[in-house]
């Protein structure tokens, strides 16, 4: 996610499903409170 992988490139890596990816990222969001890659990202950066 962090190099802008999408779900797909990311399931394949994981050897996982791409809504298994689309579920846990928007757990992550709604955990962090942010509702797009783009302000993932800016946490990420500040982390």
């Amino acid at each position: 996610m962090a190099e802008g992988a999408t779900n797909r490139e990311v399931a394949v890596r994981l050897s996982v499903s791409p809504r298994t990816v689309d579920h846990h990222l928007r757990n992550v969001f709604a955990t962090l409170g942010i509702r797009s890659r783009t302000e993932l990202a800016r946490v990420l950066g500040r982390a």
